[in-house]
């Protein structure tokens, strides 16, 4: 295939588009615009509509046509679903359907974790969406047959992430309540299978122990992404010369969303918009 060949939206200079249920994704963002700063985003918050982890594979599905549709309509050149349940649920049915790159989050880090265990036995903890779509074990299991996958979902963490908790004491008990049973185990790595997990990186790396390989799918999506864009020659070349490079939407909860972004960003977020994906629908 040509560099180019069936590329429709966008250009080299076009933005990235990013989007999760809420806030979780802006940790994918932050590692985007931390090794492609080059790059413009444009973001979307699903706020309206979380949690996803709690909703049926048909509802995650919709809900991700409804954002994709409203990316492209930004003019992005290649889309990051920066939510596991949704990468879970929904990337193989947008990939087919939408003639633009699409990558999720799940997949950068189960490769790097098969690459890190020394015996074979990874867990990955996440929301129950996630957790129980073993989406994690099926390419785990792809990469080598003989990884052991132990899965442990950890709900109470995005509350937590989302209240400000990061490193309480509430906050370590509730860790050590889900990440004990882990620990008997015996692994030797751990993915962080949602993205508020990364900002509980310090907290959840303390409980395991410094044996224990934390993997940060946020972080190794974003290598991902630069690798996609630089195979297709779509990197951008504007050196961050963009006055306004990054732009944030949400479904609801503008200010509260800005005011999360501001505290975990490497950029002041002066602005988030709302927009009302049902009625973009309709338009």
């Amino acid at each position: 295939m040509n560099n180019t060949d069936n590329f429709k939206y966008g250009g080299r200079e076009a933005p990235i588009g990013v989007f999760d249920s809420g806030v979780g994704g802006l940790t994918v963002a932050r590692e985007i615009m931390r090794n492609l700063p080059s790059e413009k985003i444009v973001y979307f918050g699903d706020t309206a509509r979380l949690p996803y982890g709690n909703k049926s594979k048909e509802t995650i599905i919709r809900y991700s046509r409804q954002i994709v549709r409203f990316l492209i309509k930004q003019d992005v050149k290649a889309i990051v679903i920066a939510c596991n349940t949704a990468s879970a649920f929904a990337l193989d049915a947008v990939s087919r359907e939408f003639d633009i790159p699409v990558i999720g989050v799940i997949h950068a880090g189960a490769e790097v974790a098969a690459s890190a265990t020394k015996n074979h036995r990874i867990g990955v903890i996440g929301t129950l969406g996630t957790i129980g779509s073993g989406i994690h074990e099926h390419y785990l299991h792809i990469l080598d047959p003989e990884i052991m996958v132990i899965g442990k979902a950890c709900p109470l963490f995005v509350p937590l992430v989302e209240e400000g908790w990061l490193d309480d004491p509430v906050t370590e008990t509730v860790a050590r309540r889900y990440l004990d049973p882990l620990k008997e185990k015996d692994i030797d790595t751990l993915i962080l299978g949602c993205t508020h997990y990364p900002l509980l990186r310090k907290l959840i790396g303390r409980v395991m122990g410094s044996h224990v390989q934390l993997v940060n799918p946020a972080y190794e999506t974003a290598l991902q992404l630069k690798k996609l864009l630089g195979e297709r020659n779509m990197l951008s070349t504007s050196a961050g010369t963009e006055e306004f490079p990054y732009r944030f939407f949400v479904s609801d909860l503008a200010d509260e969303f800005r005011k999360f972004a501001n505290s975990i960003l490497p950029y002041d977020v002066e602005m988030t918009q709302k927009v009302n994906l049902e009625e973009k629908e309709d338009e």
